[in-house]
């Protein structure tokens, strides 16, 4: 198994235990907090290859319904724990968003697609599996508000096109590309960075 293999079923693992934490606060039965794990590990991707034409990666490999059990168990069985760890749900949030990036944007790299769509396609990868399980649980997605989290993600797919246009070696792009978003998410919920968001009343 490849270290890029390892880094994608990492981020499957850690999307499926912050869905699962999510669908246990909102009180779902065992199937219920599957599904919201499921669809919060392999939304992002799913959406990305739907995007490039390219056979679901979770519906072409199996495989990939193992890390998701995997996940789901782990957040069940210390599930007790979890709770106590104020920062767990976004501890393994972080860490989803830090690797999928790579993830997607290494796809796009391999298909020959522009710069841009590349970076679109690292962000979709990480972000969406985050937006469908907060849609599915009934809030608004961290992505659609203040907080820096796509930001986060554009960031590391750009050091990412840049550590591979200048052949840096692939475990240290892999490696620094991650670090990067995870590193700007913590930052930006320590020290309460926020984009600026636009309000206007509405005249009935």
């Amino acid at each position: 198994m490849s270290f890029f293999e390892i880094l994608d079923i990492t981020a499957v693992v850690a999307f499926a235990i912050s869905g699962a934490l999510v669908a246990m606060r909102k009180r779902l039965d065992p199937f219920g907090v599957f599904i919201i794990a499921f669809s919060t590990s392999v939304g992002g991707g799913t959406l990305r290859d739907v995007l490039i034409d390219k056979p679901v990666f979770w519906i072409e490999n199996v495989i990939y319904f193992y890390p998701i059990l995997i996940g789901v168990l782990l957040a069940i069985f210390f599930r007790k724990k979890l709770k106590y760890l104020s920062k767990s749900l976004f501890l393994f949030d972080t860490i989803g968003l830090g690797i999928y990036t790579i993830v997607g944007t290494e796809i796009g790299i391999v298909y020959g697609l522009h710069p841009i769509i590349c970076i679109s396609l690292g962000t979709i990868s990480a972000s969406f599996g985050g937006v469908t399980r907060d849609i599915l649980c009934n809030k608004i997605p961290i992505i659609f508000q203040k907080e820096i989290y796509a930001t986060a993600s554009i960031a590391g797919a750009i050091a990412f096109l840049v550590l591979t246009h200048y052949k840096v070696d692939e475990t240290v792009a892999y490696i620094l590309t991650s670090s990067i978003v995870i590193i700007i998410r913590l930052i930006s919920v320590k020290f309460k960075l926020q984009l600026p968001t636009f309000y206007t009343h509405m005249i009935s």
